[in-house]
C-alpha cells in the first residue's frame, strides 16, 4: 500500500489538485513537501495536529518534510476561517511566538530529514513594485474574490491587507519550489483556495513544473460539533497550557463513535492493530481499550514516553481512588481543573469539614454520605462521623483531596 492509499484508508484526504499526477510522482521519487503555520500564538493546539500528522506520515515514509513558520505572513493575518479581522501583532510578539512554535515542531519532527523555514526571510525582501509586477499580475481579482476565505467576509468587509494574504502564501510555495525543490503543499480544508493559488502561480512561472496541493478533511465529532474544542477551550500542545495528564484525559474520554476515526487519523498504529481495536469497541465498549490506546499514542507523540506513562499512572490512581500514591506535583497536575477551596491547617471533625468546604450542603447530608461510605479523604474511606480531617497528614501539608461517590473529586488547599 502506497502512502496515498494509506491516507485514503485513514480518511485523511479531502481535496487534491491532481491526485493521479501526485500518485505518479510519489511512485518515482521521494518528494519534498511542506505545511505552514503562522505564529499567531505561542503554542499549537490539537487542531494544528491535523495537517502535521499527515506531514509526519510522509516523513516516516522517507519523504522530506518542511515546516514553514510564517514570520512574514504572521504580520498580515490569514482571513481563513475568520469572520473578523485579526489583531495585528507586534514584531516582538511574532518573534516570541515563532521561537516557541519552532521548539514544538522540533519535538514533533526531530532534526533528521526535516527543516524549518521562515517566510520573513524572503517576503521581507520584496519591494512594492516587484510585488505588483512579478506576482500581482498573475492573480485575477474575480478569482480571488471567489475564494471561500474572502467570499465569506465580503458582507462585513475585508481589508486589503488580509485580502492580499493569499498572494503571499502562493509566493511561499513558488519560493520553496525554486529554492528547496518542494512540490507538494499540505493544509487544512479551509486552505484549499490558498493551495490552488500556489500551484497556479508555479505553473504560471514554470509551465512544466509538477506541483500539487493536498488538503485534509474538516474534523467533526459524531455529534456534528468541531473537533478539538472543549468546555475549557482549546487543548494545547504546550504542557504549561494543557498538562500531559489533561491532554491524555481528552483523548481517553472520546466517544465510542469517534475513537476509531481518531485512531486512524492521529496514531501511527498499523491497519491490523486499528481493526482489532475497532472490534473491541463493538464487543467490549465498557473496557475502553481503544480510547486508552488513542490516549497513549497521541500523548506519547506530543509529550514523550515518560509524560505519557505518568499521565496513565495518574489516571489509574484516580480511577482506583488511591490518591495517596500521587506526588505533590502529580496532584497539582491532576487536579488543575478540579473545584478547589482554601482550608485551615487546623484538624476538624469530618462532618464540619465537609460542610465548611461546601462539599456537602448540610450536616444531615454529610452524615448520610459518611455513613453510606460515599466519602474518601486522601484515598481513605471515612465511615465514622466522629473522624477527624488532619490537613497536615498528606501531600506535605499543602492539600487535602476529598472524593464523593466514584467520580466527584474536590481539592482543598491548606492555608497556614
Amino acid at each position: 500500500m502506497d502512502i496515498l492509499d494509506d491516507l485514503e484508508w485513514r480518511g485523511a484526504i479531502n481535496q487534491c489538485t491532481d491526485i493521479d499526477g501526485l500518485r505518479e510522482l510519489l511512485k518515482n521519487k521521494k518528494v519534498s513537501l511542506y505545511c505552514g503555520t503562522d505564529p499567531t500564538g505561542d503554542s499549537l493546539h490539537i487542531g494544528h495536529l491535523i495537517p502535521f500528522i499527515m506531514l509526519k506520515r510522509f516523513q516516516l515514509a522517507g519523504h522530506h518534510p518542511y515546516i514553514l513558520i510564517g514570520g512574514g505572513t504572521g504580520f498580515i493575518g490569514d482571513p481563513s476561517g475568520r469572520k473578523t479581522e485579526r489583531q495585528l501583532q507586534t514584531s516582538d510578539q511574532v518573534e516570541h511566538n515563532k521561537k516557541a512554535l519552532t521548539n514544538q515542531m522540533i519535538k514533533l519532527f526531530g532534526t533528521e530529514n526535516f527543516k524549518i523555514v521562515n517566510n520573513y526571510d524572503w517576503l521581507s525582501k520584496i519591494d512594492l513594485l516587484s510585488f505588483l509586477r512579478d506576482y500581482g499580475k498573475s492573480f485575477n481579482v474575480n478569482t480571488m474574490l471567489s475564494r471561500e476565505a474572502v467570499a465569506s467576509r465580503l458582507k462585513n468587509g475585508i481589508s486589503f491587507t488580509e485580502f492580499s494574504y493569499q498572494i503571499l502564501q502562493a509566493i511561499d510555495f513558488l519560493h520553496l519550489n525554486n529554492t528547496e525543490g518542494i512540490q507538494l503543499e499540505i493544509g487544512g480544508a479551509d486552505q484549499w483556495g490558498n493551495l490552488v493559488n500556489g500551484v497556479d502561480l508555479i505553473h504560471a512561472k514554470k509551465p512544466d513544473e509538477k506541483a500539487f496541493g493536498l488538503t485534509i478533511p474538516l474534523m467533526l465529532k459524531a455529534d456534528g460539533t468541531k473537533f478539538g474544542k472543549t468546555a475549557g477551550g482549546a487543548v494545547w500542545l504546550d504542557p504549561k497550557k494543557t498538562s500531559p495528564f489533561e491532554f491524555y484525559q481528552f483523548w481517553f474520554n472520546q466517544d465510542d463513535r469517534d475513537v476509531v476515526k481518531y485512531l486512524k487519523y492521529f496514531t501511527f498504529l498499523s491497519h491490523e492493530e486499528i481493526d482489532d481495536l475497532a472490534e473491541k469497541v463493538k464487543t467490549e465498549p465498557q473496557k475502553r481499550e481503544a480510547q486508552r490506546r488513542l490516549a497513549e499514542e497521541v500523548t506519547k507523540f506530543v509529550h514523550g514516553e515518560e509524560a505519557m506513562e505518568q499521565a496513565e499512572k495518574m489516571s489509574k490512581i484516580l480511577f482506583s481512588g488511591d490518591v495517596a500514591q500521587l506526588s505533590v506535583d502529580e496532584l497539582k497536575q491532576a487536579f488543575e481543573k478540579v473545584p478547589s477551596v482554601e482550608v485551615s491547617s487546623e484538624p476538624a471533625n469530618i462532618i464540619d469539614w465537609l460542610v465548611d468546604t461546601d462539599i456537602e450542603s448540610s450536616k444531615r447530608q454529610a452524615r448520610e454520605d459518611v455513613q453510606n461510605g460515599a466519602i474518601t479523604i486522601n484515598g481513605e474511606r471515612v465511615t465514622d462521623e466522629s473522624a477527624t480531617v488532619d490537613p497536615n497528614a498528606h501531600f506535605d501539608g499543602k492539600y487535602v483531596v476529598a472524593r464523593k461517590g466514584k467520580r466527584n473529586y474536590f481539592l482543598a488547599k491548606v492555608t497556614k
